[in-house]
């Protein structure tokens, strides 16, 4: 096993001892989280900058003042990539032309909903089959006795093959074996986050089989398989709630690098983040702005989910709790 993944290993081991901790003075650990996120300023300029991407990616392409795909500069003359003239800012385009002839403003506000939707839906892959696989392990290792724990040790072995690998590369060779799509660019992303779920759940759900809670209701002879899904799930989900919103910052990152790799979707009329850094390649040194435009995007909207993900770590961290 790698030092890379014995590190991710620790931290999501981590994470998952946090949730299981109480409060000493019996405040709900929500309520306070939630209090703490509210003073914590790194988490409203987390929120702020969120809840802009959220209102550009869902409402912007509605308002946008050219289409994405009208070829507008070329038709009109103004474009001729061939001879290196693309005009930058004006007053009619605000962010000028791409090579294309493209209106570049409004690639870049529809692309943010392409972004989002690969962001989003990569993370829901991930978590729905990291949950289902952490949440197998942890009520068979918890609860389940001794073929629990062998079915405990079996799944987990498997998902830490899975955290040993980089996950770049991970991602890069399930997207060439599927071959380029924005499909293939979701699956790879979701693939990748599936064992930081699956090992972060599983436990939170061991620490939380040990609690008086459980311990009663074993005693009152409640099914395991109830006491699982009813009691130790729902109070094992703090923690992976926490790590999705991070994963979010992370699949939109690795979702613009393989679409940068041309791993994406073959179309470059569809606006998508990634497919314009890409595209933007052969232009640099005659407009620089076609590859700043939506790197800036993609930093930004990464940085305002990791700043909320790390404010939310540090709301639910009992050692900052007073």
């Amino acid at each position: 096993m790698t030092i890379t993944g014995g590190k991710k290993r620790e931290k999501i081991d981590r994470l998952a001892e946090l949730s299981a901790r109480e409060d000493e003075q019996g405040v709900s650990l929500w309520k306070e989280a939630f209090r703490r996120l509210r003073r914590n300023p790194a988490a409203i300029i987390g929120v702020v900058i969120l809840a802009i991407f959220v209102l550009v990616a869902v409402v912007g392409p509605f308002f946008v003042p050219y289409s994405p795909t009208d070829s507008i500069g070329i038709r009109e003359g103004l474009v001729k990539s061939g001879q290196g003239i693309i005009p930058g800012v004006s007053a009619d385009h605000w962010l000028g032309f791409d090579h294309q002839g493209r209106d570049e403003f409004s690639r870049l506000i529809v692309g943010a909903r392409q972004t989002l939707l690969v962001g989003v839906v990569s993370t829901l892959i991930g978590l729905a089959v990291g949950a289902l696989i952490g949440g197998v392990a942890g009520a068979a290792a918890g609860l389940g006795g001794r073929w629990g724990r062998w079915i405990d040790t079996t799944l987990m072995r498997f998902i830490d093959m899975l955290l040993a690998m980089p996950s770049l590369l991970l991602a890069v060779s399930i997207a060439a074996l599927l071959g380029a799509s924005l499909t293939t660019v979701m699956i790879a992303v979701g693939v990748v986050s599936v064992p930081i779920f699956a090992r972060l759940l599983r436990g939170s759900m061991i620490a939380q089989s040990n609690s008086d809670y459980v311990l009663a209701a074993t005693a009152l002879g409640v099914k395991r398989s109830k006491i699982a899904l009813t009691h130790v799930v729902p109070n094992s989900i703090a923690p992976v709630i926490v790590q999705a919103t991070l994963t979010l910052a992370t699949a939109i990152i690795e979702a613009a690098a393989l679409s940068f790799l041309g791993l994406g979707n073959p179309d470059s009329a569809i606006p998508e983040w990634g497919v314009m850094l890409a595209d933007a390649q052969p232009y640099l040194g005659i407009r620089p702005g076609l590859a700043i435009y939506p790197a800036l995007g993609i930093i930004i909207t990464a940085l305002g989910f990791t700043l909320l993900g790390e404010a939310m770590r540090e709301a639910l961290d009992p050692k900052l709790r007073k």
